[in-house]
């Protein structure tokens, strides 16, 4: 089977047999001073991405999907254990230290709303708990239940933003908004977005923009990321692609914003083809403010 293929099912199969069930396991901790709370204590990027918390977060191993919580210091993602079986993992700021534990098991692509309220998990999701801990994994429901959701992520109005993964290797973006007390069928985005490859959303909270990633016509190489800004007229404009300090000829993927907006994460390829060695890295969010339109 075609590696990148492979990588992609890994992706998306595996939250499907972890289901909406997995409950929290062992963790285990580890501690790292720092002088600072916000990002794990590392200094911030310029417009030239940089591997995020080197021997922290990003290692010579596989990690992918970073995200972060409101208050910036909490760190969620997917990482291969040492069993080559991928985990949930966070990174908590306490006491100007950083203190790691495994969740669990992984079950779906991390993201957190913009309220922080709700942790979605593709089909399935978490909610904050009044003690500040998060809630067992629960399943969304109908209408999304059976969709073949790797990512989703949410506005600040609630609107749902996901792909569905397809058996042929493509994929769509998709939408759902909160109407009368429930989600709507999901509706397709329009061909400017979805050309057939089309994968791991993130919208903007405003829904001022739509980042997404996958093989197009004119890109640099295996998988790039791309943006669309929303018009006027409430469509959505013409596709962009990140340029070449985010891309590169190899797969970059599952890209996100900072609650704060300030810093743009993403996945980058740093191996071979068999992906041993995907790194998360970050960069200044003002790329996007410059491929802005102005309206």
């Amino acid at each position: 089977m075609n590696k990148p293929l492979y990588f992609i099912m890994t992706l998306v199969l595996i939250p499907f047999f972890n289901a909406c069930n997995t409950k929290k396991q062992n963790s285990k901790n580890s501690n790292q001073s720092t002088t600072e709370s916000s990002y794990l204590g590392q200094k911030p990027p310029g417009l030239t991405p940089r591997p995020f918390a080197p021997g922290i977060v990003t290692t010579e191993g596989w990690e992918v999907s970073g995200v972060f919580t409101p208050d910036l210091k909490e760190f969620y993602f997917i990482r291969e254990g040492e069993e080559e079986e991928q985990e949930f993992v966070v990174i908590q700021h306490k006491n100007n230290q950083c203190q790691e534990s495994v969740i669990s098991p992984r079950v779906g692509t991390p993201f957190i709303a913009p309220d922080g309220k709700t942790m979605h998990l593709g089909k399935c999701y978490k909610e904050r708990t009044e003690s500040g801990d998060w809630s067992e994994v629960k399943s969304l429901g109908f209408p999304f239940k059976d969709l073949p959701i790797m990512r989703l992520t949410a506005s600040a109005k609630g609107t749902y933003f996901f792909d569905e993964f397809k058996s042929d290797f493509t994929g769509d973006i998709r939408y759902s908004r909160f109407v009368d007390g429930k989600y709507e069928e999901p509706k397709l985005l329009s061909k400017k977005i979805n050309s057939g490859k089309s994968f791991h959303p993130f919208i903007a909270p405003d829904e001022s923009y739509l980042i997404f990633d996958g093989k197009r016509e004119g890109g640099y190489g295996d998988s790039d990321i791309y943006i669309s800004f929303k018009q006027q007229d409430g469509s959505w404009g013409e596709v962009i692609n990140l340029g070449d300090k985010i891309n590169t000829e190899t797969w970059e993927a599952v890209a996100s914003v900072t609650p704060d907006g300030k810093y743009l994460f993403f996945n980058r390829n740093m191996g071979s083809k068999d992906y041993e060695n995907v790194d998360v890295f970050w960069v200044s969010a003002q790329i996007i403010e410059e491929l802005r339109p102005k309206f």
